[in-house]
């Protein structure tokens, strides 16, 4: 398949500044991130390509042959010895786009900083944490056990004599500008320059050993199904690099009584027609315990009652949802014969002849006014 412009890849023009240029790239970098898109290979492939297309472009040499000669001015496929970018290259060489360190909070999106060697990365690890509705309603401190790849105690390195520590492998491409000179990540040190001088014995051949750690959360309020954080630092590490990432994936455990609609919690309550026509004081359950609320007299079915603030909290605010409370009329389903001849005797009274007319507002208009 033909590649594509790159300036159409970043959404750009070729008047645009480099300062666009990389905006434009750290827009599409955080789209397509992995972390965001797990095991999705199309937003990966779409990844890989805004960073290619961002290696030449932000670079004012690669980007003057570009623009005179195309694709073939850069060697192919960017300034990755033509064969592509693999997402180590991408994570190493670009990370302090986003402003670089990242120091152990939710939410960065790459580990460690560019300039000099480029720095590998450790792999990401991955946990699901299930939260009930109170945990995710106010947020919640966690502990969990994760088995890490950690350099072990005593482990010493040496330069890598394949690529005598800069951790690439160069060699002279042949191509119609001339001679050029193409980098790729060196296969016998992994892109690190360094390689195992001397180890313990329950090291493998990279000096790392599989530890178990207790790892504290703090799970902040408001987090949905589905959701993803991330720990910095939390994850494998890596010989002569950085350590990967903890993910955090959410899971809701579903409520028996309580039903989450966004940060809004809805609650049925069911009366008896006694309570609805004389009206009384009951007990309902919310997130923080059980409250009394008043129904009033000639309650009708279908009436909705609002508990301010008594729902789950907004993850980018300071603001909390409500609870709602859908009063349900009960209607008995099994009646004795003095119970039916205490109704029957109602039954042509006025008082107790549907007048829809003289009614509360209908469902939908109630709906209106709560949302």
């Amino acid at each position: 398949m033909a590649k594509r412009d790159y300036y159409e890849v970043l959404g750009v023009t070729k008047s645009a500044s480099a300062d666009e240029i990389k905006k434009a790239y750290r827009k599409l970098a955080i789209q397509y991130h992995p972390d965001k898109n797990p095991d999705n290979p199309e937003a990966e492939d779409k990844f890989k390509e805004a960073a290619e297309a961002y290696e030449v472009l932000s670079n004012p040499e690669k980007k003057q042959r570009y623009d005179q000669f195309g694709h073939q001015g850069v060697g192919g496929a960017g300034g990755f010895g033509g064969g592509g970018m693999n997402m180590d290259d991408i994570f190493s060489q670009f990370g302090d786009i986003f402003g670089g360190g990242g120091g152990g909070g939710f939410g960065s999106f790459f580990g460690g900083g560019g300039g000099g060697r480029r720095t590998k990365k450790g792999t990401n690890l991955r946990v699901k944490m299930k939260l009930t509705l109170a945990e995710i309603a106010n947020g919640v401190e966690k502990k969990i056990k994760v088995k890490r790849h950690l350099i072990a105690d005593g482990v010493t390195f040496k330069s890598c004599s394949a690529c005598q520590g800069s951790g690439q492998v160069k060699k002279v491409v042949n191509t119609m500008l001339g001679q050029m000179v193409s980098a790729s990540t060196c296969g016998v040190c992994g892109g690190s320059g360094q390689i195992v001088d001397k180890k313990p014995a329950d090291a493998d051949a990279r000096g790392l050993i599989v530890k178990e750690e207790v790892i504290s959360i703090n799970i902040p309020g408001g987090v949905a199904e589905g959701m993803q954080l991330s720990m910095s630092g939390k994850g494998n590490e890596i010989p002569g690099g950085i350590a990967g990432d903890l993910l955090i994936v959410i899971e809701e455990i579903e409520d028996k009584v309580l039903q989450r609609d966004g940060n809004n919690v809805i609650y049925d309550l069911y009366v008896s027609f006694i309570d609805a026509a004389l009206g009384a004081s009951i007990e309902v359950p919310t997130i923080e315990g059980k409250v009394k609320i008043k129904i009033d007299q000639g309650t009708q079915s279908g009436k909705m009652l609002r508990l301010k603030g008594k729902g789950i909290k907004d993850i980018n605010g300071y603001s909390k949802g409500d609870q709602l409370i859908m009063v349900n009329v009960w209607t008995p389903t099994h009646l004795s014969r003095e119970e039916k001849e205490a109704l029957e005797g109602l039954r042509e009274s006025d008082n107790f002849k549907p007048d829809p007319g003289n009614s509360e507002k209908s469902f939908f208009d109630k709906m209106k006014e709560f949302f």
